[in-house]
């Protein structure tokens, strides 16, 4: 092997360190979970932890392979606000931090209108803080001080390339993501930078996250023993890093959903606008790795069915997953009298003023009915319905979220992520979209391939695109099978909940 990349891959819960050798093949892989601490009553991401953690494990990583080049990606809505000293100027809270009502509707009354700002920024309000400029709106007003003394304002991923090399930068994935800190019709840093007071600490213009950043520091250097010329990209957005393997692999036109706690859909574009029902949704765009726009969908998926799951195997004694069973959800779709809606966490997905709810027969269960074990659903006895419900509820949304990017017929749709090995949410979805090839892909660790594409593409002067070869893309058809009912039962849905 000619030189190694390590990736440090910052998800929410987990953190991993993954390397690659000079033909892209994973070497090795080390995860690790370090979730948030308390300070002042806040949720705060624990960066010294993460950032003392990866240290130590390129320090051993180092030994074995010889790492020429260190990317970082970052799950999305995160930002750290640091001083003159090079140190967080005030707490790093997360995103899920829930803030009182009056935070946003101050907000609001200094930004304007919701629908424009989602027009002009391509940014779905999302709450409670996952959008940057909300949250650097609540940091200033909690902190003001500290916050008045931040020399740099940056996004996750380049926080930390900020503690590798000591170089301030922004990509442009992670700015376009979300932020409202993005104005899309001018490519420029939009006026809520400026409403934020912000325009000064933030780089002139962002940078595509295959850009060189510099060399490690002197610091980084003797802590883990890498050569002081080890490089270091500017790092990515992490669904925006999944996503590069199938832009550069795929000719027609694709759709991916990326599913986990959070699915994402995400469908390239031409043009950022919005139809009148997507306004107030949680449907926005992103910037691909080359600044082009794409339209993208999220919903809360992988966090609703953990909930019910654990809820119906705790009441159940089981732990296993049941298997798909045509004629039991042609029974369910036949009685159309059992449903679970969303949301558990309000404000979000593509039913956002929905509120979570089973539905069995003339009753209605509330979710903290449900969690405290005050009243139970009937068909909840019955441990494989109970799974098939919340199936159907997620293939449902999802089937929402895809159209809500774009999909028309014929265009294929990739699936990746943990509900690849969910066999009935892939069934159902398939005979929800009976016009669009269902495939499920099998790219390990995507997050970290595309950020080790992008490291790749600078160390061998490379443009991704050229590095077509190195992804391989196996996927497997998802069979849709037959089942009656099933669009006056998604019908039914649709009509309990407020689109």
């Amino acid at each position: 092997m000619k030189y190694a990349i390590a990736v440090l891959d910052v998800g929410k819960t987990n953190k991993k360190v993954a390397v690659y050798d000079d033909g892209m093949r994973k070497v090795a892989l080390r995860t690790k979970e370090i979730g948030t601490i308390k300070i002042e009553d806040f949720d705060v991401e624990d960066v010294d932890a993460i950032f003392s953690w990866f240290l130590r494990e390129i320090k051993e990583l180092g030994r074995s392979f010889p790492i020429r080049v260190i990317t970082v990606s970052a799950h999305g809505a995160s930002v750290v606000c640091v001083g003159a000293d090079g140190k967080p100027s005030l707490p790093p809270i997360a995103y899920t931090n829930e803030v009182d009502s009056e935070v946003h509707e101050r907000f609001w009354a200094a930004m304007g209108n919701a629908d424009e700002v989602q027009r002009l920024t391509a940014t779905a309000e999302i709450k409670p803080l996952i959008n940057v400029g909300k949250l650097l709106w609540f940091q200033r007003e909690r902190w003001p001080k500290e916050f008045e003394r931040t020399a740099h304002v940056l996004f996750f991923p380049q926080f930390f390339s900020y503690l590798l090399s000591g170089a301030v930068s922004a990509d442009i994935t992670y700015t376009g993501c979300h932020t409202y800190l993005w104005d899309y019709k001018k490519n420029d840093w939009s006026f809520v930078v400026d409403r934020l007071g912000i325009r000064e600490k933030l780089p002139k213009r962002p940078r595509p996250p295959y850009d060189e950043l510099g060399c490690i520091s002197s610091r980084v250097a003797a802590e883990t023993g890498l050569a002081a010329d080890t490089l270091v990209t500017l790092g990515i957005h992490d669904s925006n890093s999944s996503l590069i393997p199938y832009l550069i692999s795929q000719e027609e036109d694709f759709l991916l959903n990326s599913t986990g706690t959070w699915c994402v859909a995400m469908h390239p574009a031409k043009v950022v606008e919005f139809a009148p029902e997507e306004l107030g949704k949680m449907v926005f765009y992103n910037l691909s790795y080359q600044g082009y726009p794409i339209k993208t969908s999220i919903l809360l998926g992988g966090f609703e069915l953990s909930f019910y799951s654990s809820m119906l195997m705790r009441r159940h004694n089981r732990s296993d997953w049941p298997v798909y069973d045509s004629a039991m959800y042609s029974s369910i779709l036949k009685k159309r009298r059992s449903f679970i809606l969303p949301t558990l966490m309000p404000g979000t997905g593509q039913f956002p003023n929905s509120v979570a709810r089973v539905i069995d027969g003339d009753e209605v269960f509330t979710a903290d009915e449900l969690v405290n074990n005050r009243r139970w659903p009937e068909v909840f006895e019955n441990y494989q319905e109970g799974f098939a419900l919340a199936n159907l509820s997620l293939a449902i949304q999802t089937r929402t979220a895809l159209h809500r990017v774009g999909l028309s017929p014929g265009v294929r749709v990739f699936i990746e992520g943990g509900f690849r090995q969910n066999g009935n949410y892939l069934s159902l979805l398939g005979a929800l979209l009976p016009d669009n090839p269902v495939y499920v892909t099998a790219l390990d660790e995507a997050t970290s391939f595309g950020a080790a594409l992008c490291a790749k593409s600078l160390v061998d002067g490379i443009e991704l695109p050229k590095l077509e070869s190195y992804v391989n893309l196996s996927k497997r058809f998802v069979k849709p099978p037959a089942l009656s009912n099933l669009d006056h039962y998604a019908r039914d849905f649709v009509g309990y909940v407020d689109v």
